[in-house]
């Protein structure tokens, strides 16, 4: 859940029991209000007897008839108040104010206002004497009417309130917080985008200061992936260049000596005496394992030396490719090249690394598996980001996570080159085999 939506479920929490607290205040207060009505009631009962003229000594009886009635002291009687008045030896009387009735409250209300019904008692004094007693209490029906009244309308402005500070509380976080999604935009986007703007300025202190610090990472992650690239470059230019020397000392010292040993095994064969046929075959089989020599480091130095691509370009250079794994499998698996769009004008060191690519994943392809057919395509978009694409996709078996997992030096070398042109190396099971494609930014 979100922070303006708990934020606004406190809010909401908060003000439901601030309305169960008015709405209980509205309740007591109507309680204290009706008992206070009863004892002003009972007062001015108890003071309309005692200013009756006429009331002697003798009490009742002695009052003149020309006395007014005790009912008119009932005129006194507030709405919804009961009074019950008792006269020396008459009868108790009881009479209850008008009340409209309207609003006829739930039973609850009228139980719990019920319970707390103690009347208002006042004595009638008459010339210093008590000749009788009043006493008065809200009418039940009547007291719940008016405290319901009284309730719906505080409880009703409760709720509007609530709803109101709910709404206002989660409008206002939500506007508070909405810099938070930006900032998680902008982490989500280090050391993924080349072109990721910075985050702006807020007016929250604390997402400022996030924002900051943000733009500040985002700057040192931008120079630590340009020298990690650099260095990468670098790497890879010093690794073809320990090959290019490598395949030079090999052809020059270990070459020339092979030529030698060859030569010399010639020259014994030629001069051994005719009944000497055991050193003529010491020489040939000398002479035999000087050629072997001789194709393993053909072998080795066609995978160290790094074809000519400006004069014969990659196309030509990885056709002779093709063409020497098929001269090693004569009966092996069937190669395919395919090769779509323009790559004349490939940038050198795309084409060199392309070049190598190629070469270490159908090594992969060949040595590590059993394939019985290799494609090898490799496309050039002229549009959008000018990538070029370089797949190898075989039927020899394999599973592609534990190939993409593997501590090799192959795809590790693979990687290291993408890395250093900002590409990217990718493996799929296919279901016979694997596939593997290689992404190359190929704009100058």
């Amino acid at each position: 859940m979100s922070l303006p939506a708990h934020l606004g479920l406190r809010l909401l929490a908060v003000a439901l029991l601030c309305c169960a607290g008015a709405v209980a205040w509205t309740v007591w207060e109507a309680q204290a209000s009706l008992r206070a009505e009863a004892a002003v009631s009972a007062t001015r009962i108890a003071a309309q007897y005692a200013r009756q003229p006429g009331l002697g000594s003798a009490g009742p009886a002695a009052m003149p008839a020309a006395a007014p009635q005790p009912a008119s002291a009932i005129l006194t009687l507030l709405p919804g108040i009961c009074a019950e008045i008792r006269l020396a030896a008459e009868a108790a009387r009881r009479h209850c104010g008008d009340w409209d009735g309207l609003d006829a409250a739930p039973d609850w209300l009228r139980t719990m206002l019920a319970r707390d019904a103690s009347p208002a008692l006042r004595d009638i004094v008459y010339r210093g004497r008590v000749i009788g007693s009043v006493a008065a209490w809200p009418d039940p029906a009547a007291a719940a009417a008016r405290a319901w009244r009284q309730t719906r309308l505080a409880g009703g402005l409760a709720l509007a309130l609530a709803a109101t500070t709910a709404l206002l509380g989660w409008i206002a976080a939500a506007r508070l917080v909405a810099p938070a999604a930006r900032i998680v935009q902008g982490l989500e986007s280090l050391g993924a985008d080349a072109q990721r703007r910075p985050l702006p300025r807020f007016a929250a202190a604390e997402f400022d200061r996030i924002a900051v610090a943000c733009n500040g990472l985002a700057q040192r992650l931008a120079r630590a992936e340009a020298e990690r690239a650099d260095l990468l470059q670098r790497l890879v230019t010093v690794q073809e260049e320990e090959r290019q020397a490598l395949a030079r000392d090999l052809h020059d010292a270990f070459g020339q000596c092979l030529a030698a040993v060859g030569a010399r095994a010639a020259a014994i064969e030629l001069a051994a005496p005719p009944d000497r046929e055991d050193l003529r075959e010491d020489a040939r089989g000398i002479e035999s394992v000087v050629a072997t020599m001789r194709a393993s480091l053909r072998g080795a130095l066609a995978r160290l030396e790094l074809p000519d691509l400006t004069e014969a370009g990659l196309v030509e250079a990885l056709r002779n490719l093709i063409t020497g794994w098929r001269s090693q499998f004569r009966a092996g698996p069937s190669l395919h090249l395919d090769i779509a769009g323009d790559l004349s004008s490939l940038p050198p060191d795309a084409a060199a690394s392309l070049y190598r690519i190629a070469q270490e994943l159908l090594t992969n392809a060949l040595r590590h598996g059993r394939p019985s057919r290799v494609f090898l395509r490799l496309e050039r978009a002229e549009t959008g980001l000018r990538t070029a694409m370089l797949t190898v996709d075989d039927d020899g078996g394999g599973d592609a996570a534990r190939a993409m997992a593997a501590p090799g030096r192959g795809l590790t070398g693979i990687r290291a080159r993408l890395a250093a042109l900002g590409g990217s190396l990718s493996l799929t099971g296919t279901g016979s085999g694997i596939r593997a494609r290689a992404r190359v930014p190929t704009a100058a």
